[in-house]
């Protein structure tokens, strides 16, 4: 019965009937997700506002995961129409979706980004490996050379970690767990550090849970400190406090290369340049979600979705590369806008 329900409002929303919902229709687009995606997102919004006579749609940064959570809860008008997601939709949460009726999601990825760990410039860069970072930021950590054996983290400065750095207490503001650079943060920096160590590598093929529950929990005695969403909250802190470090999107630093800058990963800085061509280890694509039902009931939501994937945008020379974003190759950029222009749905078999 409840499948018939969610069928039956998916098709009369889908057929403009969207006053079955509390008895009024919406004549904005309404947009949630990743607070990396955030500002690229805005900035076309406000392309579009200008551009068109629709409303500039309406942005909330809730991160992935919580924006995940708000647009797969159903259809609607009550319901976001678009979200931002710095990180792949998780199969789970495309099937969540699907069972409450939101059963056509358009994928659109939209570039690249590097996750930065940067300071502020009055202190100077470092050069961290991705095992330093994994040794830092652990709930637990290899004890010496025994293998197996897990300690509590007991490293309290950068030196105890690595006798190259500095002495320096290890403060890292980062973003929550609900967070695509949370996620990505722990997949690419921290499994890729814990890696290093052959056991644990080798823990992957025999046990892959307790191996992924090594190398993603992050420490909570207060090394690790939760900022929240806001990424410009972080780059206020890091200028607040100099010893301090901070993790988030590579546009956050782009934007702010006056006040703070990224360290070294494995030898690589953090560069448009070295994001584009692979080298910078700590990088990943950006995506957003649209569904398919919204396109032709709320207003705008077409043309927007033709701005965001016009060259002027995210072209090698658009103005989201202004902004930090680090744009796919032609070849890619063109399969995302037939897939949008087609509002081609995402499966469950793509994932």
């Amino acid at each position: 019965m409840k499948k018939i329900l969610l069928a039956v409002t998916a098709l009369v929303f889908t057929m403009g009937l969207s006053t079955v919902y509390a008895g009024s229709s919406r004549d904005y687009i309404s947009i949630v997700g990743s607070s990396t995606v955030y500002p690229f997102a805005t900035v076309v919004a406000e392309q579009f506002g200008k551009t068109t006579s629709f409303k500039t749609p309406k942005i909330e940064s809730t991160g992935s995961g919580g924006g995940h959570k708000l647009f797969g809860a159903g259809i609607g008008v009550q319901h976001p129409d678009v979200t931002n997601s710095s990180r792949r939709i998780k199969k789970s949460e495309l099937e969540k979706a699907m069972k409450n009726g939101v059963s056509d999601i358009v994928e659109v990825k939209i570039g690249y980004d590097g996750i930065v760990v940067a300071n502020s410039k009055k202190s100077p860069a470092m050069k961290l490996t991705r095992k330093d970072l994994f040794l830092a930021l652990a709930k637990d950590v290899p004890s010496g050379n025994i293998t197996g054996k897990l300690v509590p983290n007991p490293y309290k400065t950068w030196k105890d970690v690595n006798p190259a750095l500095p002495a320096v207490k290890i403060e890292v503001l980062g973003p929550p767990p609900t967070s695509g650079t949370r996620d990505a943060f722990v997949e690419l920096a921290m499994e890729g550090g814990a890696k290093k160590f052959k056991w644990i590598k080798d823990l992957k093929k025999k046990d892959k849970k307790a191996y992924k529950a090594l190398c993603h929990t992050v420490r909570e005695d207060g090394a690790y400190i939760e900022a929240g969403e806001n990424d410009n909250l972080i780059v206020q802190k890091l200028e607040a406090n100099p010893d301090a470090l901070g993790i988030f999107g590579f546009s956050f630093l782009d934007q702010n290369t006056d006040k703070i800058q990224g360290s070294f990963i494995d030898g690589v800085q953090p560069t448009f340049e070295a994001i584009a061509d692979g080298s910078y280890p700590v990088s990943r694509p950006l995506f957003f979600y649209v569904k398919k039902a919204h396109v032709k009931t709320i207003p705008g939501m077409k043309e927007y979705l033709t701005e965001f994937t016009s060259e002027k945008a995210w072209g090698d020379e658009g103005y989201l590369t202004d902004k930090g974003l680090i744009p796919m190759p032609a070849d890619e950029r063109k399969m995302f806008r037939e897939n949008v222009k087609n509002l081609k749905p995402l499966t469950l078999a793509d994932l």
